[in-house]
């Protein structure tokens, strides 16, 4: 049952961090509000799920539409203007953007702490072996995750939207030289950065409640992920949340009082071995 809970846990961490380091290892912007994204996406759930009943799927789809739009809009109106800058001034900027919308998170919506109600048809659970059950949600999410990661495979290796994000990354000067249009692929990018945190909220919504600043819980391991499967790398991305899912959740089991420093000390030691990360680029 632990591995279960540590793969899902893992792979909803992977669908969350693997936008960080799209946007990190593309556009070189230190995004601290990625959060606040999942945090979003979070909200989304309770906003529409009464709207939606108990089409929970349509209601996925409608809120990744909405937060992709949102993304598209903000990398517009603020992201566009930091690619040039140090990053002290897009830490700062993207820190105030933390702030905003915690206050819009409380005008709109308050500080009470919510809940989302399960779908019907995932509701309850099945038996693991013969004195544990185990939720079908959970086992939906990480089902989901692996759709989601299989997908972004394909796209990423498979298409010609794929080989101008990995053109970006790689040297960003040579893609433009080549006629991409960096401007357009970065907004496209930041946009499926802030539609993968968005839904990676929407999916853990169910699991847990939805609360005030419940995105900077997740931000700090988002960067430690991205740090230990390397910038920019989507296979590294998804060992990383693997490997920090295994540590994080048979560290809470078998040492209890130091799981705290478990992913740290892992990622220590992934720094000492390969400072680039797992499958970061070596300059």
């Amino acid at each position: 049952m632990q591995c279960l809970n540590a793969l899902q846990y893992g792979l909803l961490l992977f669908l969350l961090s693997s936008g960080l380091t799209l946007i990190f290892g593309i556009m070189g912007v230190i995004n601290l509000a990625h959060g606040s994204f999942y945090m979003i996406g979070a909200y989304l759930a309770f906003s529409l799920s009464p709207l939606f009943g108990g089409h929970f799927l349509l209601m996925l789809l409608c809120g990744v539409a909405l937060a992709a739009a949102f993304g598209y809009l903000l990398e517009w109106l603020f992201f566009s203007y930091l690619y040039q800058r140090e990053h002290l001034q897009q830490v700062l900027m993207t820190y105030g953007l933390i702030l905003v919308f915690e206050e819009l998170r409380s005008i709109l919506v308050g500080n009470d702490v919510h809940g989302v109600p399960l779908p019907d048809w995932l509701s309850g659970s099945f038996a693991l072996g013969d004195l544990m059950q185990y939720p079908w949600y959970r086992l939906f999410a990480s089902a989901a995750c692996l759709v989601l990661a299989l997908g972004m495979y394909v796209v990423v290796h498979r298409t010609r939207l794929g080989m101008m994000i990995r053109a970006g990354a790689s040297n960003r000067d040579m893609a433009r030289g080549l006629g991409i249009d960096i401007r357009r692929l970065y907004r496209i990018v930041f946009a499926a950065g802030v539609a993968l945190a968005a839904l990676a909220g929407m999916i853990a919504a169910p699991m847990s409640s939805v609360y005030p600043n419940m995105g900077a819980s997740v931000l700090i391991i988002c960067f430690v992920v991205v740090v230990i499967g390397g910038i920019g790398s989507i296979t590294g991305a998804l060992i990383a949340s693997l490997l920090v899912g295994l540590v994080d959740t048979f560290g809470k089991v078998l040492f209890a009082e130091l799981s705290g420093i478990g992913i740290y000390l892992l990622m220590a030691i992934v720094l000492i071995w390969r400072p680039e990360g797992l499958l970061g680029r070596r300059t």
